[in-house]
Formats: structure tokens, C-alpha cells, sequence
């Protein structure tokens, strides 16, 4: 059974996938961090793109009254960070994703099965 952060996180990796976003994992941080439960991480192939999904997870989540604590990075397009508490999202360029390797810093993370991977 899947619990709150769980089905957040899948919720939003449906979001980003209709947005045709690359690359996309859910990293399950619950054993390795207190600050959040789940990455959700994926790239857009041009700066426009890495907005419409962030546009497009955020538009998801209003609808069913989730809204992001924080927002980073949405005007350089680069790495936009969208804080949902126990669900951070990272939507990078993808540049900007091989530069910083997220998932390089967190490879001990199991990995769910994300939406459209």
C-alpha cells in the first residue's frame, strides 16, 4: 500500500511524463533523509520545456489543493527545484543534470517505478 509522499510522488511523475519529460525517476530518500521522502527527477529538452513541466506538475497538484512551499530557479530554466515537503522535485536542463548528477549524490536510493519510464 502506497502511503501519502508515495502517491504524491507518482502523481507527479504522471504530471511531468504528459509533459513529455526525459529521463524520468522517482529516488526514494526515506531511509537516507529527514528532510524529504522522495526525489522526483526528470529533464526537458530546451528551457521552455523545463517550465511547462514544472507549469504543469504545479497546475496538477493546485487541482487537488497541493502547492509547493517552495520554488526555485523557475526564471533561469536550468534546475527548477519545486518543494512539496515529503516530494522535492528536480526539473533540470539537461545540462545543468549532467553537471550536478543528482542521482549520482543519492545512489543509494531505491528507485520506484516511475510513470512513463
Amino acid at each position: 500500500m502506497q502511503n501519502d509522499s508515495e502517491q504524491l510522488a507518482q502523481h507527479i511523475s504522471e504530471a511531468a511524463a504528459a509533459m513529455k519529460a526525459e529521463g524520468l525517476r522517482i529516488l526514494d530518500l526515506r531511509a537516507l533523509a529527514s528532510f524529504t521522502d522522495f526525489f522526483v527527477v526528470c529533464s526537458g529538452a530546451s528551457d521552455r520545456q523545463v517550465q511547462a513541466i514544472a507549469d504543469q506538475v504545479q497546475e496538477n497538484l493546485r487541482a487537488i489543493s497541493r502547492r509547493p512551499i517552495g520554488v526555485e530557479g523557475y526564471d533561469a530554466a536550468q534546475w527548477i527545484l519545486l518543494d512539496y515537503g515529503s516530494v522535492v522535485v528536480h526539473i533540470f536542463y539537461p545540462e545543468a543534470r549532467e553537471f550536478y548528477q543528482i542521482e549520482k549524490l543519492w545512489a543509494d536510493a531505491p528507485e520506484l517505478a516511475a510513470h512513463g519510464s
